[in-house]
């Protein structure tokens, strides 16, 4: 009855379905991997954001790169705003996907060292987007600011091409050695998105909270896969069922169809 297991399309459809099992199982638990690091990613952030700020200098110095645990960490820093060396950062997008820059702004603490502040996003509308845009001004004189900590940008961890032969004063990447290189100073590794104080007229936008990664969501898929990895063979032995009964109730007419052309002679 189940010879027609051995036939052509049978034999490619059992291959096709022993390999989908596995495949089904390797992408539940590609899922379950994604799970576990958004949820680790979540509790990280949650944790940095949550604790109490410290001074900058207790978490970065000169040539530091920040870890992932010290990311979104709420540092203070008490200096002065360098504007003559303010430059902007091109091709950065607000709450709202509206493209522009943003406003990095030199921090001169009071020891010499600088420390990279991430003012804002400001529109790119403008005349030209070769001139320097117009970029409201930080607090004068010496000043407290709070920021969440940040690694430096690199074109393999942001997907970001650092171009070259930009216009004046604009840069691709927020990257602290580069910066050191351009104004001679010690700057500390990494830089920080302000969150305090807030800008007057609400310019530059200050950027946002890290949102929550979707972890539930691969969750879901990796139930997903595997219940797709259990029906495959289920799904297989239904078709054999149903062809073996076909196969059968056509062989039992079969005879039935002989005998009535007998009965007419």
């Amino acid at each position: 009855m189940y010879r027609f297991l051995l036939t052509r399309q049978w034999v490619i459809l059992t291959l096709i379905s022993l390999l989908l099992i596995p495949t089904m199982i390797r992408l539940g638990f590609w899922q379950k991997h994604r799970y576990e690091e958004r949820s680790a990613r979540n509790a990280l952030v949650a944790q940095a954001l949550d604790a109490k700020p410290v001074p900058v200098e207790r978490v970065t110095e000169p040539g530091h790169a920040v870890t992932r645990k010290e990311r979104y960490h709420t540092v203070t820093a008490t200096g002065t705003f360098d504007t003559a060396h303010e430059v902007v950062v091109r091709r950065r997008t607000n709450d709202d996907d509206e493209v522009g820059y943003h406003v990095l702004t030199p921090f001169v603490l009071a020891d010499g060292k600088v420390l990279l502040v991430n003012r804002g996003w400001i529109s790119s509308d403008g005349p030209s987007q070769t001139a320097f845009p117009k970029v409201p001004a930080p607090p004068g004189g010496r000043v407290t600011v709070q920021g969440r900590l940040m690694p430096d940008e690199t074109t393999a961890a942001s997907g970001i091409k650092d171009l070259k032969g930009l216009p004046d004063r604009q840069i691709m990447l927020i990257n602290s050695e580069e910066q050191a290189r351009r104004l001679g100073k010690q700057v500390l590794g990494g830089y920080i998105q302000q969150t305090a104080p807030e800008p007057k007229g609400d310019l530059p936008e200050q950027i946002s909270d890290p949102g929550k990664e979707d972890a539930p969501l691969n969750y879901a898929y990796m139930i997903q896969w595997w219940l797709f990895a259990a029906g495959v063979p289920y799904g297989w032995f239904v078709l054999v069922r149903r062809e073996a009964r076909a196969r059968e109730e056509a062989a039992k007419e079969e005879p039935a169809a002989e005998a009535e052309p007998a009965a007419a002679l």
